[in-house]
């Protein structure tokens, strides 16, 4: 229970918090007024209306089908509960449902995702207040500024998990962090139990956030990590697997098969049908067709023109990525899509028709993209003492080696922006923290331009896109 009680909003937060919630309404209003009147029809193929009818870049509206009408819905071994977690969800739209007579499905997501939008504010605030140690004001300007970032805004709006794993990631770090807060009354002893439920829950939702999970809790408690806390969480990491495991054998494989026999059926039918046409002799020569004519298909199609080769092959292996260039990633797509959306290909899809590396038209984005990064190494330096600012970095490093180093989803990194790019603004906080008193005001005064650079820029590229 005392865990739990990290969702009490204190007094002094509240103001922030209303001001969170109402920015967070309008941003889903965006969306939600672009496609309540297609969603909001009940009894079509809810599978089909959403992944047809809602594109915003590489997000996907899994969350609509799934909260609509139950099922896994999204690949189990990247998030093994998280169809778990939408099952509640899925009753409420289904009572709601019931009543109206309407699909409220874009509705209830919205609530989940206002949610998690106001308590990741509230989580960052407090880590730039109790425990970096910048003034409440200070603290409020850097969560803007962090939620003025392209796919953290996004991430706030859009049908996918990414908001609620930021949500996750920054209770983590609250949670283990309060043991180092600037303020002697605010700080907090962890416990084994705390590092239990914030591992499920959080690799629950996206199964590589739970190593970032067991990594904090190590680099917090040190020697006392073993043998508590190292048992526990390597018996909650085979739980989770195993439900993952489960899951697929029990729930998505019968579907998959189910898929590829329908596909093997309708390639048979039509083998059959050129047969009785040509004649039975030319039967071997109509199947090497067929199969040379799907193999030039898929080479023309932007799944295979805008993914790199894997590592190896293998059943997780395939999705790693060596030949894509890792220096315009970082730039175009890392910092770059991350933060400000591309004027060029506007929020599209690059599996669908959008190249992996577009460039800014105008220069000065590039400037304000190393302007950031310059904030933020700056911090670094200042706050290299801080161990808490080490274990933020510590999660940082382990995205950059699955997304960078082996490359999982490299070609299309901006979207995974609310797993790692808050890190800017917390090292931006140290730079805030322990510059000169003279420098303070003109930092926080550059780090409001920049949100409303961002914001401004972002908000109106967005509705360009949904709008016209």
């Amino acid at each position: 229970m005392k865990l739990f009680g990290i969702f009490r909003i204190r007094k002094e937060e509240r103001w922030g918090a209303v001001v969170a919630f109402i920015v967070s309404v309008l941003l889903n209003a965006i969306n939600i007024v672009r496609y309540a009147d297609k969603f909001s029809i009940v009894g079509k193929d809810t599978w089909g209306q959403f992944v047809k009818a809602w594109h915003v870049s590489g997000f996907d509206p899994i969350t609509y089908a799934v909260i609509t009408e139950w099922r896994t819905g999204y690949n189990i071994y990247r998030h093994p509960l998280l169809p778990y977690f939408m099952w509640p969800f899925t009753k409420i739209n289904e009572a709601l449902t019931a009543l109206t007579g309407y699909n409220c499905v874009i509705y209830v997501t919205a609530a989940l995702l206002i949610f998690c939008t106001v308590y990741s504010f509230i989580f960052l605030n407090r880590i730039f207040t109790d425990i970096i140690g910048v003034s409440r004001k200070e603290g409020y300007a850097l969560s803007a500024l962090t939620f003025s970032f392209a796919y953290i805004m996004l991430a706030a709006i859009v049908p996918d998990h990414f908001i609620m794993s930021m949500c996750c990631l920054t209770a983590t770090l609250y949670v283990f962090g309060r043991e180092w807060a600037i303020v002697p009354e605010k700080r907090v002893k962890s416990t084994v139990l705390d590092a239990c439920v914030l591992f499920v829950i959080t690799a629950g939702v996206t199964l590589s956030n739970g190593i970032k999970v067991i990594a904090t809790a190590f680099l917090t408690k040190g020697k006392k990590f073993f043998p508590h806390y190292f048992l526990s969480l390597l018996i909650l990491s085979g739980i989770v697997w195993g439900s993952a495991r489960l899951s697929y054998h029990c729930l998505v494989l019968p579907l998959e098969q189910a898929r590829h026999q329908k596909a093997q059926e309708k390639r048979e039918a039509q083998i059959e049908r050129l047969t009785a046409k040509y004649g039975e002799e030319k039967r071997d020569s109509i199947e090497k067709m067929l199969k040379e004519k799907k193999a030039r298909r898929y080479k023309m199609s932007a799944v295979y023109k805008h993914t790199g080769k894997p590592i190896a092959q293998g059943e997780f292996m395939r999705w790693t990525d060596k030949t894509t260039d890792r220096w315009d990633v970082v730039v175009e797509c890392l910092l770059g899509e991350g933060i400000m959306i591309h004027e060029e290909y506007l929020l599209g899809d690059v599996l669908v028709n959008r190249p992996v590396i577009v460039r800014y038209v105008n220069w000065f984005n590039y400037f304000v993209e190393a302007l950031l990064v310059v904030l933020a190494l700056i911090g670094v330096w200042m706050g290299r003492k801080s161990r808490f600012l080490w274990l933020c970095l510590s999660c940082f490093v382990i995205d950059m080696l699955l997304h960078l180093g082996l490359g999982f989803g490299i070609n299309e990194m901006a979207i995974m922006s609310a797993h790692y790019l808050w890190i800017l603004a917390i090292a931006m906080a140290y730079f805030v923290r322990y510059a000169p008193q003279r420098l303070r005001l003109a930092n926080i005064s550059l780090i409001i331009a920049l949100t409303l650079y961002l914001t401004i820029w972002n908000v109106t590229l967005l509705i360009e896109y949904m709008y016209f």
